[in-house]
């Protein structure tokens, strides 16, 4: 029995084509696929395009969330993935890479949510 309640990843991604990471729509595809590759359930997606450049946006799933934040001039995006559902996380993941195009890829997987043990459970 896991002792958290859910999986929060950061995933850097560096190395990006920046076509791929000027308009909301192409993020927003990308995500819905990584959420698709998860089984996870989308109940929404939101998506915004700054001035002069870069992208941020959310795909809230039934298991909690995907986000971006892009920078086209650097050629990175920031992307977190929490899920306290049990979905196929490493097929996400590669959806990710592969549809930012990164080079060169960084992660932190962290535990969320700490679960205490009950006294009446001693």
């Amino acid at each position: 029995m896991k002792d958290y309640l859910g999986v929060h990843i950061l995933l850097e991604l560096n190395g990006c084509p920046t076509e791929r990471l000027r308009l909301p729509a192409d993020s927003e595809r990308i995500l819905l696929e990584a959420a698709a590759a998860m089984g996870a359930q989308v109940v929404e997606s939101r998506f915004h395009a700054f001035s002069p450049h870069g992208v941020s946006g959310v795909v809230v799933i039934a298991e909690s969330h995907l986000t971006v934040h892009t920078w086209p001039e650097h050629g990175y995006a920031a992307v977190d993935v929490f899920s306290c559902g049990q979905l196929d996380l490493e097929a996400g993941l590669t959806v990710l890479k592969d549809g930012y195009g990164a080079t060169e890829t960084e992660q932190r997987q962290f535990h969320r949510g700490r679960l205490h043990k009950s006294p009446e459970s001693k």
